[in-house]
């Protein structure tokens, strides 16, 4: 009577669409994000973007349209191809953006002008006209409204902006003030130009420190299942004597206090003396509550060291899994410099709006205005779906080699097999799982811009809540992307839907809820030990190169971007290894839940988890069945069956 509601586990057996409709959905979702990029080229973005256009609402390069009460619209710039700015230094950083007038030229003036009569000369010469349209070459030193329609004198040198049409000045130095905005701490421009001639003279170095980055990690992707155990028992040690000598040192703290009785006089004395003896109460009691933990994960740690040991292994099957970052990377980025594109184009789509100083400004009328919150959402939702589709695709290569009995007959490439699948079957759930992420994330950042917007302001509670509000979505927001991960996982081994998947694999983990903590903990820390290791080696690597440079260039910053490089490179592959840990760990609890050793009924595990199967069951045999809770873990669960 129970078997119906209970479902089965059937590894691999059948596969089945799943949530269809969030795939449409989501396939509607991205036509709209078309649409937004079709409008924004439709309506001429594209064009003021690339070509440029000057104050009066002109696009240079082509012939334009009137704009109603405005003078100078309307011209054939056939012949102008670029955009020149008669005062390029001067930039409003409230705004972003250049406060001067805009004309379309011709040329852009390779030599410095130093006087008005320059300016005629080169308009005469080069056939680029730099003053106003209303005024002819002639006109230059003689017309009194030259002044406020010439270029600001000196002229500085200029160039094009390769594709964008814009002449810049070629000596930056005018930007200085807008850089030293952005760059307030760096108070005179030599540390900057020192550091980024350091940065040039060592690129070579910094390029092989990359590398070899990128190298170690591939090796400690291969070696970690070895050093697994030593990592462990590092990490206890550490613990045990941190806490230990922490606890020792404000005892012998009290006690040399309570001795010096005579310095007892005042009353700062006794209250620091009363506060020693709570921190040392409360470091006594955390030490013993530390110690209490380890004892009782003791057992569970062997299990994390198994399953890391079995993570190594399916990198050696599975070697393209190394690789996954990088797919995901890309796409990530491909998609990310689309996004910034079409943000470009939105900001200078709309129609023409006379502003008060009698230009051309471009503003969106109606509903149209609130195009950009679209697109705010298509970003973040689009981008946890590439990384949900990455989880899927590990979740799915590992599904596979694990209940697969014979590693023989694993698929030529599991991982293509895996995205197949995706692709074929499962991405309506990935959508959905991806949206849930969307959902917590897009009110933390409300929430963040909020405060951000409070900095000055003194009500503090205010802050104070929001600070609370915003940490509670970032837990919910980590805590539900391990559930969908999972849930992933369990959709890659049933061909479920999403929330039956989640529902499956959250009583799964429920289950095993102090094996997941130490997996958790343990091998979270086991990597973190892993990157550290992988920063540290890369950096004694770059002070030793390094250090034969010293005389000429100052170090700090090439060592600094080699560690951030080092750190991300080893991040990607760990994350990809923890992954692998998570998806191993959920196909080994099923398999003890559903399976139980005996015939029609074999574990699909690695030896090395079967070993621990096997020691966890002699020592409940030794215990005489009465750990409680942990021999009801580890008992198979023949009962689930047999319902």
């Amino acid at each position: 009577s129970h078997k119906s509601s209970k479902r089965e586990w059937k590894p691999l057996e059948d596969h089945s669409c799943t949530d269809v409709p969030w795939l449409l959905l989501f396939i509607l979702f991205c036509i709209g994000m078309g649409f937004i990029c079709g409008f924004s080229i439709a309506t001429g973005a594209a064009a003021r973007l690339l070509s440029g256009y000057d104050s009066y609402g002109n696009i240079c390069g082509q012939k334009n349209v009137k704009v109603e009460g405005i003078v100078n619209s309307g011209l054939d710039l056939t012949h102008k191809k670029y955009v020149f700015f008669l005062d390029p230094c001067n930039i409003d950083l409230v705004h972003q953006k250049i406060k001067s007038i805009a004309l379309c030229v011709s040329a852009c003036p390779r030599t410095e002008l130093k006087t008005l009569a320059d300016v005629q000369k080169f308009a005469e010469t080069n056939g680029s006209t730099l003053c106003s349209y209303e005024l002819q070459p002639s006109e230059y030193t003689t017309d009194p409204r030259a002044a406020k329609l010439c270029p600001k004198y000196p002229v500085p040198e200029s160039a094009p902006i390769p594709f964008f049409h814009r002449c810049a000045p070629v000596n930056i130095s005018c930007y200085a003030k807008f850089a030293e905005a952005l760059i307030t701490f760096v108070s005179d421009s030599s540390v900057l130009h020192r550091l980024i001639s350091g940065v040039m003279t060592s690129k070579e170095i910094i390029m092989g420190l990359c590398l070899l980055s990128l190298v170690l990690s591939m090796i400690l992707m291969v070696i970690i299942r070895y050093i697994s155990r030593v990592l462990v028992w590092i990490l206890t040690i550490l613990v045990i004597l941190g806490s230990l000598g922490g606890t020792g040192v404000l005892w012998w703290l009290y006690a040399k206090q309570r001795l010096s009785a005579s310095a007892l006089e005042t009353q700062i004395a006794k209250d620091n003396l009363q506060a020693l003896l709570i921190y040392a109460i409360a470091a006594t009691v955390f030490t013993v509550i530390l110690f209490l933990i380890m004892l009782i994960m003791r057992k569970r740690v062997a299990l994390t060291i198994a399953l890391f040991h079995v993570a190594g292994k399916v990198f050696i099957h599975l070697p393209l899994l190394v690789f996954q970052p990088f797919w995901t990377f890309f796409v990530l980025i491909l998609f990310w410099t689309y996004w910034i594109a079409v943000l470009l184009f939105l900001g200078t789509t709309g129609s023409p709006v006379p502003n008060e100083e009698g230009f051309v400004e471009f503003q969106m009328a109606g509903p149209l205005k609130y195009m950009w919150w679209y697109h705010v959402v298509g970003l973040i939702w689009i981008s946890e779906f590439i990384l949900a589709c990455q989880q899927m695709t590990v979740a799915g290569a590992v599904v596979t080699y694990y209940f697969t009995r014979e590693k023989r007959n694993l698929p030529f490439t599991p991982i293509l097999a895996s995205v197949n699948r995706l692709v074929c079957y499962h991405l309506g759930t990935v959508a959905k799982g991806s949206f849930i992420i969307t959902l917590v994330k897009i009110p933390r950042m409300i929430l963040m811009y909020i405060h951000s917007q409070l900095k000055g302001k003194e009500n503090a509670c205010a802050r104070c809540m929001l600070k609370a509000c915003i940490c509670c979505l970032w837990c919910l927001e980590k805590c539900l992307t391990y559930l969908n991960q999972n849930a992933y996982t369990a959709t890659a081994i049933n061909s479920t839907n999403f929330c039956t998947s989640a529902k499956d694999a959250f009583v799964i983990l429920v289950e095993n809820a102090l094996r997941v903590a130490a997996i958790n903990t343990v091998g979270d820390f086991m990597l973190f030990l892993g990157k550290v290791l992988i920063v540290c080696s890369t950096g004694l690597a770059g002070i030793m190169l390094l250090n034969y440079q010293r005389d000429y260039t100052i170090w700090v910053l090439p060592l600094i971007i080699v560690c951030l490089f080092a750190f991300l490179v080893a991040h990607c592959f760990l994350s990809i290894y923890e992954m692998v840990v998570d998806v191993l760990f959920l196909c080994f609890a099923i398999d003890t839940k559903y399976n139980d050793g005996s015939p029609g009924r074999e574990f699909y595990m690695d030896k090395v988890l079967m070993e621990f199967v096997e020691n966890s069951r002699k020592s409940m045999k030794e215990a005489g069945r009465g750990g409680g809770a942990e021999s009801r873990e580890l008992k198979p669960m023949v009962g689930a069956d047999e319902e």
